[in-house]
């Protein structure tokens, strides 16, 4: 258990050690969550996504980022930048999803795990500074509760969905990438979780690594107060309890249940943001091959925290390369 000076009025360690939280596990699922998620993936799949790319932005990184629109379900234009590599074609794809807040720019989100890569990295629905939407809240606090009160409408599910067709959007750019098992994902905190939610489904995937990911273990997270999204969910839920039978489709942990492909799961001790017990469900239930990164906090600044995110940095390049 790792502790840290702060001003939160609950403890973001939760009271819990690194043993007790490798003992975290994922709730069970409906008797229809498979066939829920891969209806939803067949929807998304059958989108002609019709990409386009603007010039570029910026180089760095051995990568020239572009701007580029495409169509998610519901017709819905969204937003982003891809990335490709300056030097010769690209032999690598990622789909890198954001945290919650979205993302105004690539930011760390490049430089990518491997040389001689591409990656698209959408701003799902909702989110800025590419994928804002009428009618759908840019706040997280507000976001997270979009369309909760029943599973068809619910945001995160279109969120999920938004990435599975910037997958689509990036092999369509670069059709060397199409296929099976050709692309890696990214995701940190919002992001790692609609990649559990994600992944299971999608075959295009070979590898993934998860950043203290969100929307693990849901009936845990509503018993723990945060300061993240969570605590939205947790107010709506204490007004609206049936709200549970929803957030159970939605659970990160449930389906990293089936989430088979190697992931790389990097988890913090502290993190008044995502409640680590969360994060570690969805660690503890990968049946594939997988990885554990223990990071001492997220969402946190502390010392150290250059020292720890290299070395989170070289491990990922390190899976990739074994992996992808």
């Amino acid at each position: 258990m790792t502790s840290f000076a702060h001003d939160f009025p609950f403890d973001p360690a939760y009271g819990r050690t690194l043993d007790e939280l490798l003992r975290v596990e994922a709730p069970a699922a409906p008797g229809d969550f498979e066939a829920f998620w891969r209806a939803r993936h067949r929807e998304a799949r059958a989108v002609v996504t019709a990409p386009e790319l603007g010039p570029v932005e910026e180089e760095r990184d051995g990568v020239r980022l572009h701007a580029v629109t495409f169509t998610s379900v519901g017709g819905v234009r969204l937003g982003g930048w891809v990335a490709l590599p300056v030097d010769g074609p690209a032999e690598h794809g990622f789909v890198v999803g954001h945290g919650y807040g979205g993302r105004e720019r690539p930011g760390p989100d490049v430089p990518l795990p491997l040389p001689r890569s591409a990656a698209i990295l959408p701003c799902v629905r909702g989110m800025g500074g590419r994928g804002l939407v009428p009618g759908i809240p840019a706040e997280a606090a507000g976001h997270v509760l979009h369309g909760i009160d029943a599973r068809d409408t619910y945001v995160i599910g279109d969120c999920v969905a938004d990435l599975w067709c910037a997958a689509s959007a990036l092999q369509e750019v670069l059709p060397q990438l199409a296929g099976p098992a050709r692309l890696g994902y990214l995701g940190e905190s919002f992001g790692g979780g609609l990649g559990a939610l994600a992944l299971p489904w999608d075959d295009r995937f070979r590898a993934a690594q998860l950043t203290v990911p969100t929307f693990g273990n849901h009936p845990l997270r509503l018993t723990l107060p945060c300061a993240g999204s969570g605590e939205s969910v947790r107010a709506h839920h204490r007004l609206h309890p049936a709200v549970t039978e929803v957030l159970r489709y939605f659970d990160a942990a449930t389906a990293a249940t089936r989430l088979e492909l190697p992931t790389l799961v990097a988890a913090a001790l502290f993190d008044p943001a995502v409640p680590p017990p969360g994060q570690f469900a969805v660690y503890n239930a990968l049946p594939g091959p997988r990885e554990l990164l223990v990071l001492r906090a997220g969402h946190f600044a502390y010392r150290g925290i250059v020292e720890e995110t290299a070395g989170l940095v070289a491990r990922r390049a390190r899976f990739f390369g074994a992996h992808l």
